[in-house]
C-alpha cells in the first residue's frame, strides 16, 4: 500500500499538473519553454498573445518555481523539466492510444506492467492492422511476412498454435532464423512435448532458448531488432488473431524488449 507521506506527496503532484492544464496560456508556455529558453518577444510571436497576458502566466509559473528569468531569457527550473517531461509524456500516450483506440479498448492489459502502460507514447507511430471479411488472414500473414526477414527473435507465446509454431520450425530449418528464444506457460510447453516434430525441432535445437513461467499470458509479443509485434486477448478470454499492432521505430523496439525482459527476470 501507498504510505501517507508517499500519498501526500503524490496529490502534491498532481495538484501542480492539475495547475498547469487547467490554463491553456500555462500549458503553452510550458511547452514552449520546453523547447527552449525564449525572450519575451519569442513568446508573444509563438503563442499569438500580447505581452501583458504572457507577463500574467510567466508571474504565475515564476511564483511556482517552475520558471526563472536569467538576463532576458525565461527557463525552465529543474521543477518545470521534469513537469514539462510529464506533460509531453501525457500528450503522446493520449495521441498513441488515440490511434488505436480500438485494439486497446476491445484487449486486456493486465499483463503488461504499469511502468510500460505509462510508456505508450513509445508506440505512437505503430501499425494497427486488422483482418477484414474478404482477408480473414491478414493480421497473420503480416506477422509471418515480418518473421521471415528476421534472423533472430523473442517471443511470449501464449497459445499452443500448430500454425505460428510450424512457420517458426520451417524458418530454423531454412537457417534464415539462427537464433530463437520463447517465453511460455507450463501448460505450453507441456503441449509442445506431446507433438514429437515440435519437441525435436524446438525443445532439442540448440538454436533456441525456451524459459518457461508459471503464468498464462494474455499477450501475444514479438520482439527483433528491426520490429516488434503485439496480439492481445479480449476481455472474455479469447485470443485475438485478428487485430496486430507493429512497430518498427527504435522506440517500439525498446517498448517491446522491456516487455520481454520484465518476463525473463
Amino acid at each position: 500500500m501507498t504510505n501517507p507521506e508517499t500519498k501526500q506527496e503524490l496529490n502534491k503532484e498532481f495538484n501542480e499538473i492539475k495547475y498547469i492544464l487547467t490554463s491553456t496560456m500555462r500549458s503553452r508556455l510550458i511547452l514552449t519553454m520546453f523547447e527552449s529558453p525564449k525572450e519575451l518577444k519569442e513568446l508573444r510571436t509563438a503563442l499569438n498573445k500580447p505581452s501583458a497576458t504572457i507577463l500574467h502566466g510567466l508571474k504565475e509559473l515564476e511564483n511556482k518555481n517552475l520558471i526563472r528569468k536569467f538576463q532576458k531569457e525565461y527557463h525552465l527550473t529543474s521543477n518545470g523539466f521534469l513537469l514539462a517531461t510529464n506533460m509531453v509524456k501525457l500528450i503522446e500516450n493520449w495521441h498513441s492510444i488515440n490511434n488505436d483506440t480500438k485494439f486497446w479498448n476491445s484487449h486486456e492489459l493486465e499483463d503488461i506492467p504499469d511502468e510500460l502502460l505509462k510508456n505508450m507514447f513509445l508506440l505512437k507511430d505503430a501499425e494497427y492492422i486488422h483482418s477484414t471479411t474478404s482477408d480473414l488472414s491478414n493480421a497473420f500473414n503480416r506477422y509471418v511476412k515480418l518473421i521471415c526477414e528476421s534472423s533472430e527473435l523473442k517471443i511470449i507465446l501464449p497459445i499452443y498454435s500448430e500454425n505460428h509454431l510450424k512457420h517458426i520450425i520451417e524458418l530454423l530449418e531454412k537457417n534464415t532464423l539462427k537464433k530463437l528464444e520463447l517465453i511460455l506457460s507450463s501448460d505450453i510447453l507441456n503441449s509442445i512435448r506431446t507433438n514429437e516434430l515440435f519437441e525435436k525441432s524446438l525443445l532439442e535445437n540448440e538454436k533456441v532458448k525456451i524459459i518457461p513461467i508459471e503464468k498464462n499470458l494474455k499477450l501475444f509479443l514479438t520482439y527483433s531488432k528491426d520490429f516488434m509485434s503485439l496480439t492481445l486477448f479480449f476481455k472474455d478470454g479469447h485470443y485475438d488473431d485478428s487485430q496486430i499492432l507493429i512497430g518498427k521505430t527504435e522506440d517500439a523496439c525498446k517498448w517491446a524488449l522491456k516487455l520481454i525482459n520484465y518476463y525473463e527476470e
